[in-house]
């Protein structure tokens, strides 16, 4: 089983760098199957729009609601959050090299939202890498210790694997990415 996630430190950087990643192994050959956030600044009312890619190529989903100005409750809009989680299950049934998924975040961390997905995936025997903070690492790293079982793991999920934690760990310019200041973990 191949479980990772990374984390950076600035606001938007680990989608940046998820995104990077993404579309630097799409360009190698790699079908990729998940999701990476695309965040867009607004002139006014609140903070940024949350979009996430179904990758490889699209759609695109909203997956943030506008509450007005002065709200402060969570911006997710899980309708659209479970949209994408059906779009991501259904290519993920048509097969992939690796599963990205932008955030495990509260949802995940609940049992809801991309959970079964990266179940699924970790049953397929294909590598997964998550993006997530500090606030919902500890639940990965439970849920990675419930999948963690004796399995067998092919060559190629092994090196694709490997491939995408040396542009995360080592060299994230070989990546498309100028940021080094991500961090991974494993579960193997």
């Amino acid at each position: 089983m191949h479980l990772a996630y990374t984390m950076a430190p600035g606001r938007g950087d680990t989608d940046f760098i998820l995104e990077q990643v993404s579309s630097a192994l799409i360009g190698r050959g790699l079908r990729l199957c998940g999701t990476v956030q695309i965040n867009t600044e607004r002139k006014t009312d609140g903070p940024c729009d949350m979009d996430v890619k179904v990758l490889p190529t699209g759609p695109i989903v909203r997956i943030s609601q506008t509450l007005g100005p002065g709200s402060r409750g969570c911006r997710l809009n899980p309708e659209a959050l479970e949209e994408a989680v059906g779009k991501v299950q259904a290519r993920l049934a048509r097969g992939a090299d690796l599963l990205i998924i932008n955030k495990f975040g509260k949802h995940e961390a609940e049992g809801r939202g991309f959970r079964e997905v990266i179940a699924t995936a970790i049953d397929l025997n294909i590598p997964v890498v998550v993006g997530i903070n500090g606030l919902n690492r500890d639940a990965l790293v439970v849920l990675s210790i419930s999948f963690t079982r004796l399995a067998s793991t092919s060559e190629k999920s092994s090196k694709i694997f490997l491939s995408t934690s040396n542009c995360l760990l080592s060299n994230p310019s070989s990546c498309g990415s100028g940021s080094s200041q991500s961090s991974m973990k494993y579960s193997i």
